[in-house]
């Protein structure tokens, strides 16, 4: 299945994806060198003796369901049991990783995760490489063998050119047996609370229309 969704008018979705290429010891110093040159942020690479290069990259977190987290982060907030609450995170945190060239996609999560004290499986969790090509964007789901450090380092450290993006798996590809009983019960009180809501919102609006609407039928209409 293509992983790759476009904005903007339609062309091939290949063109979201980089080509992996291997670089030699003075290929990768050659890049860092322009790369740091570019940094903007002081959050510059620097490679190590063994070939090995370090640097920063930064990630959105894109995230639509609750996350898990250890109850005295988050007191009351929706508590599915005495050790763990779950809330929403706020939309469009980017968070900043010092990572490494071996690290992998799935590291990259793990690590996300971790630092935010998450205790959610991180096999519910994807991610995504945006980027902008021919006045398109691009966001491409990264396969967990991928190093998002060396896709940093190709694009160049420009955060409209490529971004990362945490998010969970789309619907269709929910895994629901790394969701623990406990979790699954809150998603649907949650769900029920919002519904609730919802339908109050409805009802108010209606019920707004309806007084407008009598007003108005009271005014038109005179005994005779």
């Amino acid at each position: 299945m293509d992983n790759c969704c476009t904005w903007g008018p339609y062309e091939d979705d290949q063109k979201g994806r980089e080509t992996l290429i291997y670089l030699s010891k003075e290929e990768v110093k050659e890049k860092i060198q322009n790369y740091n040159s570019s940094v903007t942020d002081k959050l510059k690479m620097t490679l190590n003796s063994n070939g090995i290069y370090t640097g920063f990259i930064k990630v959105q977190m894109d995230l639509c369901r609750p996350i898990t987290v250890p109850a005295s982060m988050n007191p009351g907030k929706h508590a599915h049991n005495n050790n763990e609450t779950a809330f929403h995170l706020s939309e469009g945190y980017v968070n900043t990783l010092h990572i490494s060239s071996t690290n992998t996609v799935r590291e990259v999560i793990e690590a996300l995760l971790k630092k935010f004290l998450v205790t959610d499986n991180p096999a519910k969790f994807a991610l995504y490489k945006r980027c902008h090509k021919e006045d398109q964007v691009y966001m491409c789901k990264l396969s967990d063998r991928e190093h998002p450090l060396y896709l940093r380092l190709v694009a160049g450290p420009r955060t409209e050119m490529l971004s990362f993006v945490l998010r969970e798996h789309e619907t269709g590809e929910v895994m629901w047996e790394a969701f623990s009983l406990p979790e699954l019960q809150n998603f649907l009180r949650i769900l029920d609370k919002e519904e609730d809501e919802q339908l109050q919102i409805l009802k108010r609006r209606y019920a707004a229309y309806r007084d407008k609407l009598e007003a108005a039928l009271g005014g038109v209409w005179k005994p005779g």
